[in-house]
């Protein structure tokens, strides 16, 4: 019997070295693992610091476009106040015009018979000038005539 406690033992001490190699191996890979975990947080803070400075780099660019969408808001606000004023002279300028024009239409109705009066001596005095024309050319005709 006594040579089942010396197995008995010879199986303990295998499997305590089977469990010392187990339990070594598992440390070595905690061990790769535990140093790749330190070098990508080390990594993920360099990265930080990075995306931390273009952040500020953003962020003052962000600021100086708002500053400059700002003004020019202000200034596109005096353009359109001047516009809405452009328009507000042109609306009363064509309610002039409108006006003007209504009452000459008035006048021209009012005085139609003196303006057809107006139309016809013109036309007689044009009819005269070109008869008148027409004459001159006649006796200068003649006179080359005589001439000639």
């Amino acid at each position: 019997m006594e040579w089942i406690l010396y197995i008995s033992v010879g199986l303990v001490a295998i499997f305590f070295c089977v469990l010392v190699i187990y339990i070594i191996s598992t440390l070595k890979t905690l061990s790769k693992t535990l140093h790749n975990v330190s070098e990508t947080l080390t990594s993920v803070d360099q990265q930080m610091k990075g995306i931390t400075k273009e952040t500020q780099e953003l962020l003052v660019k962000t600021n100086a476009l708002a500053d400059d969408i700002q003004e020019k808001s202000a200034k596109l606000s005096s353009v359109v106040e001047a516009a809405s004023e452009v328009g507000t002279t042109i609306r009363s300028f064509n309610k002039k015009l409108e006006n003007v024009s209504n009452s000459i239409s008035k006048q021209v109705e009012h005085n139609q018979e003196k303006v057809a009066q107006v139309v016809q001596i013109t036309n007689i005095i044009l009819e005269l000038k070109e008869k008148w024309q027409e004459l001159k050319r006649k006796k200068q005709r003649e006179k080359q005539n005589m001439l000639d």
